[in-house]
Formats: structure tokens, sequence, C-alpha cells
């Protein structure tokens, strides 16, 4: 079943993309997370609740740029992934590519961050910000200066005496269950943020946007299913024809282009009653 819109906390990446939508929330965020000072931010509201063919699917990132043209991509993590690190070098060079296309030359790429908002220990080290960049290999001292910086915040963080009071506190927002998250923190970012959310769940326009998430999320896992079920098909029917010889290439073209899963089971059910490869061709 799944949660209301009035059940949500700011860990939802439905409810972050939203509170962060707003530009004074955003500004706030990342002068915590970085830490840096901001004079104002740009919100590309059109990237931030949005289904992303690009990416196979839904996305709720949260894209941002400041008044010095720097680039921010924030996504909220709940689950535990393997393969953070190579997901933020995608981002990244993503971020890249859209300016490059615009016609943006290699020397004028402007600064670019990518933070992973992560409700566990990315590393295990009990840090609360973990921050990359590129350093040289020999020599520490030797920066590279592509103007890429990517950032990890942990919820779960044990370091608190050598990261702002302000962070710590957002982070424990972030960390707390739905009836956690609306007691006082004691930080006015907080309460703002808190506010925001109160909002959000009582807005008729976000409680449409969320249904129809919702309904986005629901068919893009019909949808891996079967895809998953295809693969599997025709991989079965890859190994059934593999008895006959190297497959080839045209005919294996073919078969990873079908689309319907129907027509791969009758193709199945032909393999196994052929006796070599030019019978089976026949008989598609």
């Amino acid at each position: 079943m799944n949660t209301p819109l009035k059940n949500l906390t700011i860990k939802n990446n439905f409810m972050f993309a939203a509170v962060m939508s707003d530009e004074e929330n955003c500004k706030g965020f990342l002068e915590r997370a970085l830490p840096i000072k901001i004079d104002h931010v740009e919100i590309s509201t059109e990237k931030n609740i949005v289904y992303r063919p690009e990416y196979k699917g839904v996305r709720l990132d949260v894209y941002a740029k400041d008044e010095n043209n720097t680039r921010y991509n924030v996504e909220m993590q709940v689950l535990k992934q393997t393969a953070l690190g190579r997901r933020s070098r995608y981002y990244q060079s993503q971020m890249d590519m859209e300016l490059l296309v615009k016609g943006c030359e290699y020397a004028e790429l402007p600064g670019s961050y990518v933070i992973f908002l992560c409700d566990f220990d990315p590393f295990g080290e009990g840090k609360y910000r973990y921050t990359f960049s590129a350093a040289c290999t020999e020599t520490e001292e030797v920066q590279l200066k592509d103007g890429r910086c990517i950032v990890f915040l942990n919820t779960c963080g044990k370091n608190i005496e050598d990261v702002p009071k302000e962070l710590v506190s957002f982070l424990e927002f972030v960390h707390a269950d739905l009836n956690e998250s609306q007691k006082d923190f004691k930080d006015d970012y907080v309460r703002q943020v808190q506010k925001s959310v109160t909002y959000i769940k009582g807005s008729r326009e976000m409680e449409e946007k969320f249904m129809l998430l919702e309904e986005l999320l629901k068919d893009e896992r019909k949808e891996g299913r079967k895809e998953g079920q295809l693969e599997e098909a025709i991989g079965m029917l890859q190994m059934a024809l593999e008895k006959f010889g190297q497959l080839p290439d045209n005919l294996l073209e073919i078969l990873l282009k079908q689309q319907d899963i129907e027509v791969i089971r009758g193709w199945m059910q032909t393999a196994l009653k052929v006796q070599s490869l030019d019978e089976f061709i026949s008989k598609m």
C-alpha cells in the first residue's frame, strides 16, 4: 500500500524535491552541505519532479545554479546503493554534456557539485560529510582543478565536533521518523523546512503531483517486470538455439529487437522442435 502524502517525511524523494524547489530552502541546504556562501540560486523546476526518459525512469533530483553559474545536482538516497561513486560520475557527465550541447566551450564549463544526501553511512567511516575532488596520486598538493566536486552527506555521522552544528541539526531532522521530525530542532533553517513540509502536505496541487508520480512509479515497476521477463525469455531462446552452433549476427539482432514476449515464446516452441538453425529461421 502506498504511503499517503500526509505521512511523508523529507527523506522521501518526492517531498525532498518539492521542498528544495523553493529557492530559499535550496540555498540554505547548499550553504550547510558544502559549506559555502551563496547570494541566490535558480531552481530548474522542470527537472525536479518529472519522468526522465533518458534515464529510463523517474528521477527526483534537485537541479540548481547560483549567481556564479555553478551547477548543483542533489539527490536523496534512502536505500544503500553499491555503486554510488559511478552513479555520481554519470550525473556529473550528464551535467557537462547538457552544457556542451548548448554550445558551452570546455574552458567555459562552470563548476559543478553532485550531492547525495544519504540516510545511511555510504563509506562506514562515521563522517557526516565525505567530499571528493580530483587530486594527483603522486603528490596530493597538486589539484586537477577541473571544477568538479562530489559530496556525500550522512545522516548517521558521529564526528559532530568536525562539522557545523547547523549541518548536524538538519541531518538529524532528515534522519527522524514522522513523529520525531515534527519536534523543535532549535534551528531556524530546520523550522523553515518544517513549515514547507506542512504546506506541501496541505496543497491540493502537490497532492495531485504526488498521485501522478505514484502512477508513474507503478507503471515503471510493471514495465521493469515485463522487461525482465522478456530478457529472460530471449536468453533462454538463445541458449536453445546455440546447441546448433554460433548464431548469425542478423538472427541475433532479430531476437534482441523483438519486444513481444509471446512471439519469443512461440519461437522457443519452434526451437525445441527443429533440427537446425536453417530450419528454425525458415519457420520464424
